[in-house]
């Protein structure tokens, strides 16, 4: 079986429709009017004509206009960054072989990480029901790549960074805020099994943690360089403000359960400050398309 398979070698069956990094950042359209990966485009809609500012007002609420399409989004989103998670865990286990060497994994990290290929596969098939009962078909949506992208590092300090420090971090944001949404719109359902899938998010972070500084006890330089790696990807994750600290973020930051994971305060200040650059260079971006589109490049109209 091959090793270190790329995005084009995941199977996927008709329903779905695939949309690569590149597609989704050079969609011309406004954000509120595409879905991305975890439906965070979706999840920053307003309302038509939502501008910069409103996009800081997105917290998913059922009092908010589009609430329903952007849950559904971002539950459909959930369902295929589980599938992508699955995936991410399953390829370490095989890609390397056992052994001390930097190119190789102790067993026991293996284990932890089959014993995650097996949560994976049980929310896998929570979240497809979950999409079923929020009136939701497989592939309604678009399939976004990032998440497995980060997953596909050679080297495995950086691919258990990617899947289980950012992606699995972002989870638990997501997980958390869809659990909330839940609580306030009354669906008992939702609110159980996100809050069931959660609990699995924290373990699976805090073994993404605790991996990450024994493996880099001697290399302080290899650390440095796997802190870097998740800081680029979760900058790719907060999705132009779509995940951030602000009140007003569609999904907020899980700063108690992220701490619970193996976080500290100061990693978690800054993925907070990452996404609140990533939101204002992604408003900075659409003053310049707008200004464009007006005719008047390089300023407003």
């Amino acid at each position: 079986m091959k090793r270190h398979l790329s995005v084009a070698d995941l199977a996927r069956d008709s329903r779905f429709v695939r949309v690569s990094l590149e597609e989704r950042f050079g969609d011309p359209r406004p954000a509120g009017r595409r879905v991305g990966a975890y439906g965070a485009d979706k999840a920053r809609e307003e309302g038509a004509g939502a501008g910069p500012a409103a996009a800081r007002t997105g917290r998913l609420t059922p009092d908010r206009p589009g609430a329903p399409d952007a849950a559904r989004a971002l539950m459909h989103g959930i369902f295929v960054g589980e599938i992508q998670a699955l995936e991410g865990a399953g390829r370490t286990c095989y890609d390397f072989d056992t052994g001390a060497r930097g190119d190789e994994v102790p067993y026991a990290l293996k284990l932890d990480m089959a014993r995650q290929c097996w949560d994976e596969a049980r929310h896998c098939e929570i979240s497809v029901k979950l999409t079923e009962w929020m009136g939701t078909e497989v592939g309604e949506f678009a399939e976004g790549t990032f998440l497995f992208e980060a997953a596909c590092n050679p080297d495995p300090v950086l691919r258990l960074t990617g899947v289980n420090r950012a992606l699995e971090g972002l989870a638990i944001d997501v997980f958390n805020t869809m659990r909330e949404f839940g609580t306030v719109s009354g669906d008992p359902v939702l609110e159980f099994c996100e809050d069931w899938m959660l609990a699995d998010e924290v373990t699976h972070v805090k073994m993404g943690s605790d991996w990450l500084r024994r493996l880099t006890a001697d290399d302080p330089e290899r650390l440095a360089r796997a802190l870097e790696f998740q800081s680029v990807v979760d900058k790719l994750f907060s999705g132009g403000g779509f995940r951030g600290d602000e009140e007003g973020s569609p999904v907020r930051l899980a700063r108690r359960f992220r701490q619970l994971a193996g976080f500290t305060d100061e990693e978690i200040d800054h993925i907070s400050e990452v996404s609140r650059r990533a939101r204002v260079e992604a408003e900075e971006r659409q003053a310049r398309n707008a200004a464009a589109a007006a005719g008047a490049p390089g300023g407003a109209a």
